[in-house]
């Protein structure tokens, strides 16, 4: 009887190692290829790639079954600074090579992917009559425009500086996309953005060309993080951005391609 109750206590301690084993492996396979809990991956990008990064995001899901990408939309200069400070994040899409490069030390080889050029944003049927650039300094004219920091705001400068306008904005705004948010809801008469965002913007808005002469380019570049624990669903979304497809979405958005190297 002793001895039937060793062998059973054996057999369900051989059970239990077992069943933990498969446990184990289970979780290990978490976050590869599908199996086990889905991976995530936390994108922090550009508010300008709001609408083309969010369809590239559903085409990498698509194409990564049980894979998960959230996206962190802000000026590029506040998601450098959430970088450094250590938030987690995957992969860095900026508006400029400046913020990525304030987080060359926690990032891989940067890859420019896109670019982009300013356009004046003004409300539908541009009541006011804005031309160009020089109309901006109208005393009469309620200007917004993005803070120095912001990439789209030092741009903003860059144009307005090299043509002598001097323009006294009633806000600076933290991202690009709030500049347009006060031009269409009537808070401004006009503002300076880029192209893309003016399409977005819908139909309370349109916008006035700033001549390639006068227009200061804009250059996107993104990286993998080193601290990312999830190098590889993160170098995949990468390469998704870089690739034919994902350059046809951003084209398909009013991005141009990024400068020849």
């Amino acid at each position: 009887m002793i001895r039937s109750w060793v062998r059973s206590s054996i057999l369900l301690l051989v059970v239990a190692l077992v069943a933990a084993a498969c446990g184990g492996n289970d979780d290990n396979s978490s976050g590869g290829s599908g199996s086990g809990s889905p991976s995530e991956i936390k994108v922090f990008a550009a508010a300008s790639l709001t609408g083309a990064f969010n369809k590239i995001g559903q085409d990498w899901t698509a194409a990564n079954p049980g894979a998960k990408v959230t996206f962190n939309f802000a000026g590029s200069q506040a998601l450098a600074t959430q970088i450094q400070q250590g938030a987690p994040a995957d992969v860095f899409a900026s508006a400029d090579t400046t913020n990525m490069g304030k987080v060359s030390s926690q990032a891989g080889t940067p890859k420019n992917f896109a670019s982009n050029l300013l356009q004046i944003i003004v409300a539908k049927g541009n009541p006011k009559g804005v031309k160009g650039l020089a109309d901006l300094s109208n005393f009469d004219l309620k200007v917004v425009l993005a803070a120095p920091d912001v990439p789209a705001g030092k741009y903003a400068q860059q144009a307005l500086g090299a043509q002598h306008v001097t323009v006294k904005p009633v806000s600076l705004e933290d991202n690009v996309k709030a500049v347009v948010t006060k031009v269409s809801l009537g808070e401004a008469d006009a503002g300076i953005v880029y192209v893309t965002d003016v399409t977005a913007g819908g139909d309370k808005v349109e916008g006035v060309d700033i001549p390639d002469s006068q227009n200061v380019p804009a250059t996107y570049p993104i990286a993998v993080l080193k601290g990312s624990s999830h190098q590889a669903q993160a170098q995949s979304f990468m390469n998704m951005v870089l690739s034919d497809q994902g350059q046809q979405v951003l084209k398909s958005f009013g991005f141009l391609p990024p400068p020849a190297s």
